[in-house]
């Protein structure tokens, strides 16, 4: 058996959990503490917050949210739903500087049957995408290798928006 080593994943198997429920909302949870890096809160808005989507699809993997917990886009108001789709237009252009990446997968999964993991709390992912970055590493081992830690990312992303 082959082993790709990520020690920096050590915290997630090392630390106990608290139980959750179907309730727990890690966005509401996160919003709720002021220990931002605790929770990879990278900006908070008024009416917005965006996190680091702590098992990411790609580098750069974001999670842009309305910081009030609904889960339906007809219940937020227009000024959450302007605000929170400025943020995620704002971390494109912030992804582009940093990261450079090719192109971007940013969607939104509308309840359980279409993916949400939490369908409670709507949240756009923003998904940088490079030229290449799909491998054989999936294909044959079923493994996705992301090069940044989320550390990293995170002092990244924080020290670039404190200079807006």
């Amino acid at each position: 058996m082959d082993q790709l080593w990520a020690p920096w994943r050590q915290a997630y198997v090392t630390v106990a959990k608290p139980p959750q429920s179907d309730d727990t909302c890690f966005l509401c949870t996160g919003l709720a503490d002021n220990e931002d890096r605790k929770h990879l809160i990278a900006l908070r808005t008024p009416q917005s917050v965006v996190m680091l989507n702590r098992f990411p699809y790609n580098n750069g993997h974001l999670l842009i949210a309305p910081r009030t917990h609904k889960g339906r886009l007809d219940e937020l108001t227009s000024e959450e739903l302007l605000e929170t789709m400025e943020t995620l237009r704002r971390m494109v252009g912030v992804i582009d500087e940093l990261m450079h990446p090719d192109g971007y997968n940013i969607g939104l999964n509308l309840g359980r049957a279409a993916g949400a993991g939490l369908p409670g709390h709507l949240h756009w992912h923003l998904v940088p995408r490079w030229h290449g970055d799909t491998n054989f590493m999936p294909i044959f081992a079923d493994v996705k290798v992301i090069v940044q830690s989320l550390e990293t990312l995170y002092d990244m992303l924080t020290e670039r928006l404190r200079r807006e």
